[in-house]
């Protein structure tokens, strides 16, 4: 077995009660840090450079081979240089601090990186999606791991959304959340500020002014989503300059917000990065 740097056996160690606290909000923002869960995240934390601040194994186990070319790495400088503490744990202390029914021998205890709201205004084709209250940890995870998957530059966080830092909301990003910038705003202040950089701000709308497939998204473009039952909140929708309308054919009433999300997103990617030649393939540009 690999060594640790500290193995800690009893539920009550104060780090135990510390790291415990950080499955409630009021306490992963008093510490400023939150748990990862599980040998995929936790090697994407590691890998993307993400301030962790400890990796806690199962004591009874190696630890896993997915992680082992990170325990003696450097850390990169983006997490600051230096080391996460390997600390061997119990596995009561594995279920104390897990929220699933079958945990997996790893957590991590990572600081919350120190992203402010200006780092989105710095790309030359900005597409970043604005969530405006959005409260299913699912579709949250979703929507940042879609926005991941076409190169978007950003997400932001309105007030009112579910906390990203929760367990849930962790797992369903799959380690997109190490990707790319997310960051926590005030929609009302902070869209205003994009519009003056030069920002096209467009949201979904059952009386929208474009179809989601006729809308030019080779734009500096923030695509603004709202709440799963009541959307885009009103104040927020009267600062959007564009409604888009996502068509439907079959008989389903809507999609959620996830879905419809990923949808304007991959059409924003194709517009962006693909064109269709005279032989009717599509190559990338």
């Amino acid at each position: 077995m690999m060594n640790r740097t500290e193995t800690i056996t009893s539920v009550h160690n104060p780090r135990v009660k510390r790291w415990a606290s950080l499955r409630e909000r009021k306490g992963r923002k008093q510490e400023g840090c939150f748990l990862v869960e599980g040998i995929h995240l936790v090697q994407e934390a590691l890998a993307s450079g993400a301030p962790v601040e400890a990796v806690l194994c199962d004591e009874a186990r190696d630890i896993p081979t997915e992680l082992m070319p990170y325990a003696d790495a450097p850390r990169p400088a983006a997490a600051g240089g230096g080391q996460p503490e390997w600390i061997g744990v119990t596995d009561a202390i594995i279920r104390k601090l897990s929220e699933t029914e079958t945990p997996q021998p790893v957590i991590a205890v990572v600081r919350k990186p120190a992203l402010e709201p200006g780092t989105l205004f710095g790309a030359d084709m900005p597409l970043v999606v604005a969530v405006d209250g959005v409260q299913d940890p699912g579709n949250l995870g979703t929507i940042i791991r879609s926005a991941d998957a076409v190169g978007a530059t950003g997400v932001v966080l309105g007030r009112g959304t579910v906390d990203v830092y929760n367990a849930k909301t962790v797992r369903s990003t799959m380690g997109s959340i190490f990707h790319l910038p997310v960051v926590e705003a005030d929609l009302l202040s902070l869209l205003p500020e994009a519009k003056a950089h030069g920002v096209r701000l467009a949201s979904t709308s059952l009386q929208a002014s474009h179809s989601c497939y006729g809308y030019d998204y080779r734009q500096p473009l923030w695509l603004v989503v709202g709440n799963e039952g009541q959307g885009v909140s009103p104040a927020v929708q009267a600062l959007v300059d564009d409604t888009l309308i996502i068509p439907m054919r079959g008989q389903a009433e809507s999609l959620n917000v996830a879905m419809a999300t990923t949808v304007l997103l991959y059409e924003a990617m194709r517009q962006r990065h693909y064109t269709i030649q005279n032989d009717g393939c599509e190559c990338e540009l």
